[in-house]
């Protein structure tokens, strides 16, 4: 993940407000800086609450321009209930033919937007924290089905859509891989929405790939499920 590396100065979008700017061109990564790591002043020195701020500063611009998106990752799972325990950035689900169109929404809004090697996905900072575009889950394009089953729910008090917590437990789980496996970020997210979620249906959607079984066996021993 990347953090905002220029000295920022703030600007104000229109209807956004404080919103943290770098300055430089938008295809590519800022440049590291020495003080990148420092929280911004304006913000809180709590990191959960200047990555809550960055969620919430991006979900009122693209609900304002009436984006189809869903908020996701730890964010979404805090939002569901879960512990606040964000886990390094803001995670957004949105379709593949809208990456243009949002990345356009950032960008005239003063955030800093780039695209990475990777290729479902785009990035930019909002409050020095890194924001993740995502348009494609566990190697699955995002659909309208998955965005419109998202749940409007209050976000540290901002209304937006968040993905439903069946499809948020499976785009974590389907994520599972030898070399992204960690167990320990997803089982206190598992614990706290095993209620509102169809496990069913997630063990069904991952199939019979390792990690997932290995993780569905980890949540029966533990009595999660």
């Amino acid at each position: 993940m990347t953090h905002n590396g220029d000295d920022a100065t703030l600007v104000r979008g229109p209807g956004v407000p404080d919103l943290r700017t770098a300055p430089g061109g938008t295809d590519s990564p800022p440049p590291p800086d020495p003080v990148a790591d420092e929280p911004p002043h304006e913000l809180p020195l709590d990191r959960n609450q200047a990555i809550l701020e960055a969620a919430k500063q991006v979900g009122a611009l693209l609900k304002r321009k009436g984006h189809l998106f869903a908020l996701a990752g730890s964010v979404a799972a805090y939002a569901h209930g879960g512990e606040k325990n964000l886990q390094h950035d803001v995670d957004f689900a949105i379709r593949p033919e809208d990456a243009e169109a949002v990345a356009a929404t950032l960008r005239e809004a003063g955030l800093t937007v780039y695209t990475p090697p990777e290729d479902w996905l785009i990035k930019a900072t909002c409050f020095g924290q890194p924001v993740d575009v995502i348009f494609e889950l566990a190697h699955r394009p995002v659909g309208a089905d998955m965005l419109e089953r998202a749940e409007e729910l209050s976000v540290d008090s901002v209304r937006m859509p968040v993905l439903a917590p069946t499809d948020l437990l499976w785009s974590l789980l389907a994520a599972f891989s030898e070399h992204h496996c960690d167990f320990g970020a997803v089982l206190p997210i598992a614990r706290a929405l095993r209620e509102k979620v169809d496990w069913e249906r997630v063990r069904g959607e991952c199939g019979d790939e390792p990690m997932p079984a290995a993780f569905f066996f980890l949540l029966e021993r533990l009595n999660v499920i």
